[in-house]
């Protein structure tokens, strides 16, 4: 099978980036922005008319996208901008630091990790985590949402938590005060795989938690203590890095 790329479709998506860039373009403009012969034009251009994504107006003399470009964004949200920011950042951490980064997300009572640096990891202890949903108050994770999340949506996750009980309700929520002290979580110890532990921290964009991030080891390679000296400012570090990117990503978004 071959690897070369199909020229016709990678010449529809630049039409189609160049009509975004303006209200109305001619074949003229488009010919002196791509450099394609005028006929290739006319007849990718008729291609995306017949698809629905391009119209001709003869009155305002040239071609312009429709709506329909639209439905091509939807499926785009903040989960990928995340992870798109988290995945230079992650893949350098681990090369650096050897251990498995993992970025998740929040999913209903959970979160999901959405990205994970074990195929970089010689040191992993899984063999792959995406997708998997964590638990809020007992993994690192989920922890950290929990922990860095705004009051009123930490109150409303603890009563889908079913955490009604005020004595329960007030443990979780000093364990939680602790850890935003602490600005960073730990796995519950004695959640498995009990070989390992996670040191997890919030991917902050105001008061809000766009995701968390966490490096995972193993307990015979650090203590605790060992642990949290080696890695927490590098993870902060990690954090803001992948906070930062997501800003850029947004602009550039909106932008288009």
């Amino acid at each position: 099978m071959s690897d070369q790329p199909v020229e016709s479709v990678l010449r529809a998506f630049e039409i189609l980036c160049e009509l975004n860039r303006r209200r109305v373009t001619s074949v003229k403009d488009l010919h002196a922005a791509t450099g394609l012969p005028k006929a290739t034009l006319v007849r990718l251009l008729k291609t995306l008319g017949q698809a629905g994504y391009v119209t001709n107006d003869r009155r305002q003399g040239g071609y312009q996208v429709t709506s329909n470009v639209k439905a091509l964004s939807c499926g785009y949200h903040r989960d990928p901008l995340v992870v798109e920011a988290a995945r230079p950042w992650s893949i350098e951490f681990t090369r650096k630091y050897q251990w498995p980064i993992a970025v998740a997300t929040l999913e209903e009572r959970t979160v999901a990790v959405r990205f994970s640096t074990i195929v970089d990891s010689p040191n992993s202890p899984f063999h792959g985590t995406i997708n998997l949903r964590l638990d809020l108050l007992t993994r690192a994770l989920g922890r950290a949402y929990l922990a860095f999340c705004p009051a009123v949506e930490r109150d409303m996750l603890l009563d889908l938590l079913d955490m009604r009980d005020p004595g329960e309700r007030q443990n979780a929520l000093d364990m939680l005060g602790r850890i935003r002290k602490a600005g960073f979580s730990l796995r519950d110890a004695m959640i498995e795989p009990r070989s390992s532990n996670t040191i997890a921290m919030p991917v902050m964009s105001g008061e809000k938690v766009l995701a968390t991030v966490g490096v995972t080891y193993f307990k015979s390679a650090y203590s605790i203590e060992q642990a949290v000296a080696k890695f927490r400012g590098p993870l902060q570090d990690l954090s803001q890095r992948i906070a930062s990117g997501c800003r850029q990503l947004h602009a550039d978004f909106d932008s288009l």
